[in-house]
């Protein structure tokens, strides 16, 4: 087992603007909403697009209302209250006002089933739930109607939920609110994040109110060039039912970031371009997006090789920067000559005042990531799980390491166990899943944090991923495979969208690969190609022979026992719809596998080209 790597607990609680002693989440939140009453705290968008700007009094107020409102509903300390809506600035008001009065706001996906719905009221006894549109509420009803768990109470907020509430807390005491959050401690429950469940039933992780107020304080002091530099702002459109979205939420409102909300996540470019954040927070699979479309948008226009040569100087420029030399004259003269002709116009639609980003839940690449650097957008990419309060690593401004997730945040311990298995320890870990002792107990070994995870940390603490211990794949010939290196440069080419890496117990490695259907119209036109559909585009040869280039490129960076030696291209792609991902964009590689058995039988059972 590796040696311990941490950073002290004490550190994050020097001197500092901000207090990191705060005893509960609302009131690090409502504190500068008081403290910067006259400042813009929240923005949201009408349906031609247009801004609206919330202050920090205006931000304060409102909770308040919604606050006493609840108390008026009859609302008590400690009660499970159900959010089933997209990430829009509702779902923030709802959720701080449910902090203030002392309840437990619990998030539910907006796509989620009418079993998953009824799985998550029963489980964690919610009788109250806000959902957003009257679609969700049919789901609710119908899970109301079964009677499987106590969910009584709908309140669609399309139709006026909220509003309801303020006037149901019209003749409740401010006081009222203010005692109900005098009584909340760190050691009380402030959410129940239920993981999205690749495979199983979601566990319902018990986070506290001490979970995010530390956690918050060491992202705060590690990344407050970041935070903290002026009129910063970003756009948020990660689902809050997500652990990573709700620790950003908290973070940014209890740092005086301006939030702007994207519920649509079809208007993402056109709302990131006007208004032009200056941190953006995404998945890898948005990087990927919009690298693709720029490259689609070159090649429409018979301009891709202008487009990749500008994309290898930046990458090679990035490079350069981490070494100690630096980038040469002439590379300094290529890179000012791609940013003009292309990599300018990339930050433009980033909206052109970005100059960090952070990226977190799958890998984001280091091709991906050099290329973003040198268009002058440094992706600080982090690592964490649900049980970790969602983060546990990021790299740090002018110190990242790209190919890594960072450093561990202040008070958490790291180690890697014999096998590979990344294993924390920390005062930001769960504390339990909710009625699974069981579940519970397997989690942690000696105190440790078993993640799942498998990776190598160097002598300075910084940690590569290199995969999920359960998704090693071992050949016949006793090989182990980590897919998502593969996994993630094949993605990397443009035309595809997804690829799963197949091949235990087989005599080599195969792989799923999808095309992207939102590509795939101007790829073909770039290429001299008429129109098709998908299915006839898996059945072209020149279709194939460029996946084949993409597969090879992607071989390049494992051994020949390891890569991918067949594929299958499949018409339908992997989706959130279908039930492939779950609403955080991971893959369920064990329903794949289980439901395209036959075509990965098919794909072994010809011995292999070569």
């Amino acid at each position: 087992m590796s040696p311990t790597t941490t950073l002290p607990l004490e550190s994050i609680l020097g001197e500092h603007p901000w207090d990191y002693n705060a005893p509960n989440i609302p009131t690090m939140i409502t504190s500068v909403w008081q403290r910067r009453s006259g400042e813009v705290a929240l923005r949201w968008a009408d349906a031609d697009d247009s801004w609206h700007d919330v202050t920090g009094a205006e931000a304060h107020a409102k909770t308040m209302e919604l606050a006493r409102g609840l108390i008026a509903l009859g609302v008590t300390a400690g009660q499970p209250v159900g959010i089933m809506a997209k990430t829009r600035m509702e779902w923030t008001l709802l959720d701080v006002a449910l902090w203030l009065v002392g309840a437990v706001p619990i998030p539910i996906y907006d796509t989620s089933s009418r079993d998953q719905v009824e799985w998550i009221t029963a489980d964690a006894q919610i009788s109250l739930l806000f959902v957003e549109t009257d679609a969700n509420a049919r789901v609710a009803r119908e899970v109301v109607a079964s009677q499987q768990s106590p969910l009584t109470d709908v309140r669609i907020i399309d139709e006026g939920a909220l509003e309801h509430l303020v006037v149901l807390g019209a003749d409740v005491d401010a006081r009222d609110v203010a005692a109900r959050t005098a009584g909340v401690g760190r050691s009380d429950i402030a959410t129940i994040i239920y993981t999205s469940g690749t495979t199983g039933r979601p566990k319902g992780c018990v986070l506290t109110h001490g979970h995010f107020v530390v956690h918050v304080g060491g992202i705060q002091r590690d990344l407050s060039e970041v935070l903290y530099q002026d009129g910063a702002s970003t756009v948020l459109f990660l689902t809050l039912a997500h652990v990573l979205a709700r620790i950003i939420e908290i973070a940014l409102l209890a740092t005086g970031v301006v939030i702007a909300y994207c519920p649509d996540a079809t208007k993402l470019v056109t709302l990131i371009g006007s208004a032009k954040p200056t941190l953006i927070i995404a998945v890898p699979r948005v990087f990927e997006k919009v690298y693709s479309s720029a490259e689609a948008r070159a090649a429409a226009a018979g301009r891709v090789k202008i487009f990749r040569w500008a994309a290898k100087q930046s990458v090679d420029y990035s490079m350069a920067l981490d070494s100690p030399a630096g980038p040469s004259l002439p590379l300094r003269l290529r890179h000012r000559i791609a940013d003009t002709l292309v990599l300018g116009k990339i930050a433009a639609v980033l909206g052109g005042n970005a100059s960090w980003a952070v990226s977190g839940s799958a890998p984001l690449g280091a091709r991906l990531a050099h290329f973003y650097r040198g268009v002058g957008l440094t992706i600080l990419e982090g690592y964490g799980l649900t049980e970790t309060t969602a983060a546990s690593h990021v790299n740090r401004p002018h110190r990242e390491k790209i190919g890594t997730v960072g450093q561990p945040l202040p008070g958490v311990e790291v180690r890697i166990a014999d096998d590979g298995e990344i294993l924390m320890r920390a005062e930001t870990i769960f504390t339990q899943y909710l009625n699974n002792p069981e579940a519970t107990a397997a989690a942690f070994d000696d105190g440790w944090l078993l993640t799942g995870d498998v990776g190598t940390q160097d002598a300075e603490g910084y940690l590569t991923i290199t995969g999920r211990k359960k998704e090693i794949i071992v050949t016949a010939g006793g090989k182990n495979v980590a897919p998502a290196v593969l996994e993630e440069r094949v993605r990397a080419y443009p035309l595809v969208a997804q690829c799963v890496v197949v091949g235990d117990g087989q005599p080599f490695i195969g792989a799923l690969v999808t095309l992207d259907r939102d590509v795939l119209p101007g790829w073909l036109a770039a290429n001299g190609l008429p129109e098709m559909t998908v299915e006839e585009a898996i059945a072209n040869q020149t279709v194939r022979e460029h996946v084949d280039r993409a597969v090879e490129r992607a071989n390049q960076a494992v051994s020949r026992a390891e890569s991918i030696r067949k594929y299958t291209l499949l018409a339908d792609d992997f989706t959130i719809d279908n039930g492939y991902l779950t609403p955080s964009m991971k893959l369920k590689r064990t329903q794949v596998i289980r439901d395209f058995a036959a075509v990965i039988g098919a794909l072994y059972a010809a011995a292999p080209a070569d």
